[in-house]
């Protein structure tokens, strides 16, 4: 059996890894060809090129490879007709693989699986039948996102988020934890002000303000933030003027082996996490750490995104679980005068969060079949 697989970027190398793992299971002597990362080198892929010319993020940043990327994406499609495998698989990155897709389809009957499928329920409906046209299966990581695949005649497999089989921290990591930064029983705010550049500098400041504010409640305070690699020097230069000078987590200073295990003994310590917007939530439901969720953007940005949202909530464990146990605070609602109280609630009484934590981690698959396997399994039942 001949597979030939499409990643762009690294959460795609993750979900990459894990099929191929899960197919080598089932079917031992398949092939692999196409684009990935270390995760699907490491299960046997030779890429084409370098995926990380492929991650790539914003019109200022895109333009100016923009001619660079259609000739991979040629040589992409161009390479799965030469080799003529039994089924393509493309994960994520809808901008690149979608369109290799559509370019196999056109000279070709070969069959298309698409890995994680677009959020369709929240914004943007048409991409799904769009998407019809040159996909013949997507692999969901959401339980309820087949319907909306199959509305348009997809078949569409919800195969478990990867999150259920991310590591979580013991209670002796916990401790150390506390025990190793100063901590001990302090209540401890764990703040997560995103992963880019631009996020970070709309974030951060209302963030102190949010800490200044939870200080006149709780005077013994801790803050920890886990920075992300590229923008550890930005967070540090932003929280030096809070009004408690949080932890900062720089993993350009640890191994990455080290970085890691602090950021899950940091999740799981914590009382109570200020997060962006994302699917952090889920990491943070994954280690039973209650939460407030927060995202700030320009004004006509949340002019134009608010009017195309179809849904009234954002959070992942929101929708999942569907409750609205997590208190969110999007575009002009982000304001620390608000965000503070919602934390001090949360703190006082998080059980019925941490219910809809716990049954949105029990419906992604936690417990079940490793996603993985399961999407292999799917991919060879589509054959």
């Amino acid at each position: 059996m001949k597979v030939f697989l499409v990643a762009g970027e690294l959460s795609g190398d993750r979900l990459g890894g894990a099929l191929m793992e899960g197919l080598r299971q089932l079917v031992p002597d398949v092939q692999f060809a196409g684009v990935g990362g270390p995760l699907m080198a490491a299960q046997g892929l030779e890429s084409l090129f370098a995926m990380d010319e492929l991650s790539v993020m914003g019109i200022a940043e895109v333009l100016p490879k923009y001619r660079h990327l259609v000739k991979r994406m040629h040589q992409t499609a161009n390479a799965a007709l030469d080799w003529q495998p039994d089924v393509m698989v493309t994960i994520d990155s809808p901008d690149f693989c979608l369109r290799v897709a559509r370019e196999v389809k056109a000279k070709s009957n070969l069959r298309c699986v698409h890995y994680v499928a677009p959020s369709v329920w929240a914004w943007r409906p048409k991409r799904a039948k769009k998407m019809a046209k040159h996909v013949d299966q997507v692999l969901a990581l959401l339980p309820f996102e087949p319907p909306y695949m199959e509305a348009v005649g997809l078949r569409c497999d919800f195969v478990g988020h990867p999150v259920v089989t991310e590591p979580v921290a013991s209670d002796d990591e916990v401790t150390a934890f506390r025990m190793n930064h100063g901590i001990d029983d302090a209540p401890l705010l764990l703040a997560l002000p995103g992963s880019r550049r631009g996020e970070v500098g709309r974030m951060t400041p209302t963030f102190g303000e949010v800490v200044a504010r939870l200080v006149h409640q709780k005077p013994d305070l801790k803050v920890v933030v886990p920075a992300a690699a590229p923008v550890a020097g930005l967070v540090k230069e932003l929280v030096a003027d809070w009004t408690v000078t949080p932890i900062v987590l720089d993993p350009n200073e640890m191994s990455a082996a080290e970085a890691h295990a602090q950021k899950l003994a940091a999740f799981k310590a914590a009382d109570v996490a200020l997060a962006a917007s994302g699917t952090v939530s889920l990491e943070l439901a994954a280690s039973d750490t209650p939460m407030v969720i927060g995202y700030n953007m320009s004004w006509i940005s949340w002019q134009i995104i608010s009017r195309m949202l179809l849904i009234d909530t954002g959070t992942l464990v929101n929708l999942v679980a569907e409750s609205r146990t997590v208190p969110e605070f999007m575009g002009p609602a982000f304001q620390a005068e608000d965000i503070a109280p919602a934390i001090l609630r949360v703190l006082d009484d998080s059980s019925g969060q941490r219910a809809a934590m716990d049954l949105t981690m029990e419906r992604l698959g936690r417990g079940q079949e490793f996603p993985g396997l399961r999407a292999a399994r799917a991919v060879l039942d589509g054959l």
